[in-house]
């Protein structure tokens, strides 16, 4: 009968196991989290030209110049735009194309690899 009440929860290195795990999931988490909100900030900065009647923005370059700025006010600077984007006129609606992908290291070889692309029909103000 002694044997049943001396397992009552979890050892101490059970606790530590747990401990590293969530740990390990957690830094995960923290490396990626960034850029998954860089990459909401664009949605939002590129559908912005749809919904913002205030804006004037006629031409590719015009298109270009307001997602440059909504980059730096929220501060994305790793991205280069014109790589990752690529913006057209059809039918006066601007179709955006954004297509990137972000790399952070976890361990030695071993990379978090996080790939966004999404095309946007934006119809112009």
């Amino acid at each position: 009968m002694t044997f049943a009440r001396s397992q009552k929860g979890m050892s101490f290195l059970s606790w530590m196991v747990l401990l590293a795990v969530v740990a390990f999931f957690a830094s995960m988490v923290f490396k990626m989290l960034p850029h998954y909100l860089d990459y909401m900030s664009l949605e939002k900065i590129i559908t912005s030209v749809e919904t913002d009647q205030s804006l004037d923005i006629r031409t590719v370059s015009d298109f270009y110049g307001h997602v440059i700025k909504g980059m730096d006010i929220n501060g994305i600077r790793d991205v280069k735009l014109k790589e990752i984007m690529q913006v057209k006129i059809e039918n006066s609606d601007f179709v955006v194309h954004l297509n990137y992908e972000k790399r952070e290291p976890l361990i030695q070889n071993l990379d978090l690899v996080a790939k966004f692309e999404k095309e946007f029909r934006v119809r112009a103000p």
